[in-house]
């Protein structure tokens, strides 16, 4: 083989090396630009659990809040309703 040959050999090896390489690069960097976009939908979704569960947090102290008003006044007319029996007694 003659020295024309050798680098005609280096150069095309050269050559796919390179190719590998940007190919490689490549997919390595669409693969990392597909996880961060699944990341952050995936927040995203985190995000509007986490609103509704608050969401759902304050309608249930909003209804506890009834709720305990409501026995309140139960407790009002219990003790009321007591105390008239007591005096027909």
């Amino acid at each position: 083989m003659s020295g024309q040959d050798w680098t005609e050999v280096v150069g095309a090896i050269g050559l796919f090396t390179l190719i590998i390489t940007v190919i490689s690069v490549t997919i390595v960097q669409l693969a990392s630009t597909w996880r961060a976009k699944a990341a952050l939908a995936r927040e995203a979704e985190y995000r509007q659990l986490a609103e509704a569960a608050v969401q759902t947090q304050e309608a249930t102290e909003r209804r506890l809040a009834v709720l305990d008003e409501q026995v309140g006044q139960v407790q009002t007319r219990l003790a009321s309703i007591e105390r008239i029996l007591k005096q027909v007694e």
